[in-house]
């Protein structure tokens, strides 16, 4: 993605605009027809754009928990297609080769962000307008913040976890050796958001509480579901043999080479259901962990993030490996302890079987989950944690 951006800036800007398009290779060609409208800023005091990534659907959650809870914020949010995305809800979709090569969207969406908002949120560390005008993500912010626009910076894991720390502290880290092809990557582009973060000083927002080690001044913004969406009529764990999913977003990352063998063999003994998901729709993963007893959210990164509070939202028993760092923050700032139950690859076998041998109380654990969701990923509290950077009024008086 750098590279082709780098690509964008460089060459392409010497390409008229008409035939940009065509020149991009395979999925990335575009026609002049596939440019989408710039944002329509909204009408409140407070005009919130999110944006290019809006990874897991997060920025979309995070705007709407915004405008649901704090008095006169309007918010929009842009992404950024491409072929393989899972097409969460955004406001603002933009073809991915639109977003990098065309010089006329790239023109009139900044126009139209630094004209009609007062607040941007950049995610990823990536450019919010592609790289012609400036080829920078730095020269852009610095940019809105001569219009006037406040500025703040989100990471959301991998654009910032910086993989030989990561590797050092953790032995089931997938920066080991070569789990992982792009680790020598990812260490650079880590390594060059942080150098950039340092140097605009700006506030920053973490998705979750493992990468505060990564950017300790950061404040941890909790990702958001929508536990309606989630909720489940039946209870975990009623029936002889337990279902248990695992559906990884990345295998290699989450730690699926680890515990699958372990989950066939237990399979193989009849005393579970194993179910590998993979390339199921967002619209059809609630199905997926209603359908579930027992959740297996990831094993190598230490952290838990949408996956595991969509499953806990289901009144399912969670099962990952998440460190004492992140666990002693939840505390620490909720005042709840995180309901899901500790466990590396390597006992994953004894602690379902604890499991299976005390389901009432691991039913109770499921219960907890449901109301920690309601509680601290909700939204309700994100927003209050974005009010202090978008100065915004009280909370609005809505139900939960």
């Amino acid at each position: 993605m750098v590279a082709l951006m780098w690509i964008a800036g460089g060459i392409l800007r010497l390409v008229p605009e008409s035939l940009v398009g065509r020149l991009l290779p395979g999925s990335l060609r575009f026609t002049t027809a596939d440019i989408p409208g710039p944002p329509i800023a909204p009408s409140e005091p407070v005009r919130l754009y999110i944006g290019p990534v809006n990874w897991a659907g997060q920025a979309t959650a995070w705007a709407k928990a915004a405008v649901r809870y704090l008095s006169g914020v309007g918010a929009v949010t842009m992404a950024y297609r491409t072929a393989k995305d899972f097409s969460f809800p955004v406001d603002n979709p933009v073809p991915l080769g639109v977003y990098a090569a065309s010089r006329r969207w790239q023109r009139a969406q900044y126009r139209a962000v630094s004209e009609g908002f007062t607040h941007v949120i950049v995610e990823a560390e990536r450019q919010p307008f592609g790289a012609i005008l400036d080829r920078s993500a730095r020269s852009q912010v610095e940019r809105l913040e001569r219009a006037g626009i406040a500025v703040a910076m989100l990471c959301h894991g991998s654009d910032i976890r910086l993989p030989s720390r990561h590797a050092a502290e953790n032995p089931d880290s997938p920066f080991h050796g070569s789990i992982l092809s792009t680790t020598a990557k990812l260490e650079r582009d880590a390594r060059r958001n942080r150098v950039l973060l340092d140097r605009l000083e700006l506030p920053v927002f973490v998705s979750t509480p493992d990468l505060l080690i990564d950017v300790p001044a950061a404040t941890w913004l909790p990702v958001v579901v929508d536990p309606p969406a989630w909720k489940s009529d039946t209870l975990p764990l009623e029936r002889t043999i337990p279902v248990v999913a695992h559906a990884p977003s990345r295998g290699a990352m989450k730690g699926s080479d680890l515990i699958d063998p372990i989950l066939r063999r237990l399979e193989y003994e009849g005393i579970v259901s194993y179910r590998r998901v993979e390339g199921v729709p967002f619209s059809e993963m609630g199905n997926v962990y209603r359908d579930a007893d027992i959740v297996l959210d990831q094993f190598r990164l230490g952290d838990y993030g949408v996956a595991a509070c969509e499953a806990m939202a289901a009144g399912r028993v969670v099962v990952a490996h998440v460190s004492t760092h992140s666990r002693d923050h939840v505390l620490s700032t909720t005042g709840l302890e995180l309901p899901v139950i500790e466990s590396r690859a390597e006992n994953l076998a004894d602690v379902i079987m604890g499991i299976l041998a005390d389901r009432e109380h691991y039913r109770e654990v499921a219960a907890r989950g449901v109301e920690f969701v309601a509680e601290v990923h909700s939204g309700r509290r994100s927003a209050e944690l974005l009010r202090p950077f978008l100065g915004a009024g009280d909370h609005r008086s809505v139900a939960r």
